[in-house]
Formats: C-alpha cells, sequence, structure tokens
C-alpha cells in the first residue's frame, strides 16, 4: 500500500487532501508545520510527499534542502500558490520532482502522483544495467549516478529522464516524446519543465554547465546526449 505524506499548514485544503487520498486507498500523514514536517519526512518508508511552499517555521524550500541534504531521496511534489517561475525553479533545483500551482484539480494531482508511483515500481523491476561515458555512470539496477566516481544526487525525475536520453544517446528526442517517456501521457506538463529538469541536470553532470558537452539542445527540435 502506498504511504504519502502531506506537508499542508491549510486545514481545508490538508483535509481535502487526506480524503481524496484515503479515497483511493493510499496511507496518508500529514503535518503542518515545516518543523514537523520536516521529522516526519525523515522517515525512509513513505513513497511520496506533498509539501506546501508557504508553511510555518520552517518553509517548505527548507524542508526539502533539508531532506535532500540528509540523502532522504522520497519523491516530493510541491504545492504553491504562488505562480512567479522563480519559485517553481527553486524547488526543482533544490531537489523537488514536480510541483502544482493552487488552485490545482485534484485530478491532477493524483495523476501526478501515480506516474511517479508507477515509475518507482517500474524500477524495482528493472534488469540492472550500468551505462559509462567518461567520467559519468549510471547504475540502472541501484538508481545511482556517479560523477568520477562520486555519487550524484539525482530527483526521481532527474534520474528518469537522464536515463532516458542516455537510452536513446545520439538521438535527438523532442520535448513532446520527452514529456510522454519521463512524465507520462496522462500528466500535463509545460516544455519549459522540461527545460528546467535538464538545466539541474547540466549543473550534476556537466564539467561546465554554460557549456554543455553532453546534454545538448537542438535549437527548435528538443535535446540530444552524446555518450563521448
Amino acid at each position: 500500500m502506498v504511504k504519502i505524506l502531506i506537508i499542508e499548514d491549510e486545514k481545508a485544503i490538508r483535509m481535502a487532501l487526506e480524503d481524496d487520498f484515503l479515497a483511493e486507498g493510499y496511507l496518508v500523514d500529514s503535518a503542518v508545520t515545516g518543523t514537523e514536517g520536516l521529522q516526519k519526512g525523515m522517515d525512509p518508508t513513505f513513497d511520496i510527499i506533498l509539501l506546501d511552499i508557504m508553511l510555518p517555521e520552517l518553509d517548505g524550500l527548507e524542508v526539502l534542502k533539508e531532506l535532500r541534504k540528509r540523502d532522504i531521496g522520497t519523491p516530493v511534489i510541491m504545492l504553491t500558490a504562488k505562480s512567479q517561475e522563480i519559485d517553481k525553479i527553486l524547488g526543482l533545483e533544490f531537489g523537488a520532482d514536480d510541483y502544482v500551482t493552487k488552485p490545482f484539480s485534484p485530478r491532477e494531482l493524483q495523476a501526478r502522483v501515480k506516474a511517479i508511483i508507477r515509475r518507482a515500481k517500474e524500477k524495482q523491476q528493472t534488469v540492472g544495467t550500468r551505462y559509462r561515458f567518461g567520467n559519468i555512470a549510471i547504475d540502472l539496477n541501484s538508481f545511482l549516478c556517479y560523477r568520477n566516481d562520486e555519487k550524484i544526487q539525482l530527483t526521481t525525475l532527474e534520474f528518469d529522464l537522464l536515463s532516458f536520453l542516455v537510452e536513446k544517446k545520439g538521438q535527438v528526442v523532442d520535448r513532446d516524446r520527452i514529456m510522454d517517456a519521463v512524465w507520462g501521457p496522462d500528466v500535463f506538463v509545460s516544455p519549459r519543465t522540461v527545460d528546467t529538469h535538464i538545466l539541474n541536470l547540466r549543473k550534476k553532470i556537466e564539467d561546465d554547465p554554460s557549456n554543455p558537452k553532453r546534454l545538448l539542445g537542438i535549437r527548435g527540435r528538443g535535446y540530444k546526449f552524446l555518450p563521448d
């Protein structure tokens, strides 16, 4: 059974989310402050975390940064009432897997949660494969990425995105195909979200992110991974 943690201080939203996910058969726990959310989020048995940005005591971005600093890799979907692009970008840079902007559709949020859970289950069934390109190694068995033999902390979406491009190495893959393969056909994301994840990956695997040698953008078409 899927276990979900909801970190949200607005009572009406929190209770509505709890009811929605309980009705879907999830095990649900919740927290109302950033401090409480961080404490509960340290539990590695959660399958996914819904994390509001605007929280008392610690804001959601600080909670996320601390979780990732402590190597808690639980997938996180950020909930935010803000529409500014910077909040979304910061959330992704700090290690969020996805985000939704309030007011959001419960159906859309559930689709995103299910997509992330589905990818996690698919990973458990993956036959071990290790790719190595120069100073980069990707292990599909342990779901880890290494640069110069040092582990890199990737989010679930970042790992899936990189793995997909590596498997299509040398091929130009358009954004629509990337979105369908990584997020799933039932989840709507904008091309800008793909671009942001690519930028974050470049910061983690490229020697010079401003002059990438592996994750290349092809103007007007999409992206490709160059092995060497």
